[in-house]
């Protein structure tokens, strides 16, 4: 399971090994999903489609120039993320996604309460996507596991 932040002393921080060690592990535990159905999901194509959405919101956001302004988007854009969770069930009916991928789009999705956590999913799936691709070894597909 992921969790964005780390509670030290009362204190809520970012967790320093998310994105790097926990994307990295989560992305190779997702590629070998792929590599399980020989290719046929966690194309390195969807699972971008799913990242492309959330910087899509995530640039409606930040086009708000102030603060307040910005919690209003996101506040008002939240269903709309949380909308991702039906559409990887449909992608993982479909077997274009594995369960893995779904599942932690799903964790992920649930820790997003504010707009500061918000940027915390935004951060991670970017370095996910980077270590997702590293794995894909250039569209190797399925040929490794």
């Amino acid at each position: 399971m992921i969790k964005f932040w780390k509670e030290e002393g009362g204190k809520k921080t970012v967790d320093p090994e998310l994105f790097d060690r926990h994307a990295e592990d989560l992305a190779k535990k997702v590629y070998e999903g792929q590599a399980r159905t020989r290719g046929k999901a966690n194309k390195p194509t969807q699972l971008r489609k799913f990242f492309d959405e959330v910087v899509r919101i995530d640039g409606q956001i930040r086009a708000r120039t102030t603060g307040p302004e910005q919690d209003q988007e996101f506040l008002e854009q939240l269903p709309y993320l949380k909308m991702l969770n039906a559409k990887a069930a449909y992608a993982e009916a479909r077997e274009l996604i594995t369960r893995e991928f779904r599942e932690l789009l799903s964790e992920s999705l649930k820790q997003v309460k504010t707009r500061q956590d918000f940027r915390m999913l935004v951060s991670f799936f970017e370095a996910f996507m980077g270590f997702y691709k590293f794995h894909d070894k250039s569209g190797q597909r399925g040929q490794e596991a």
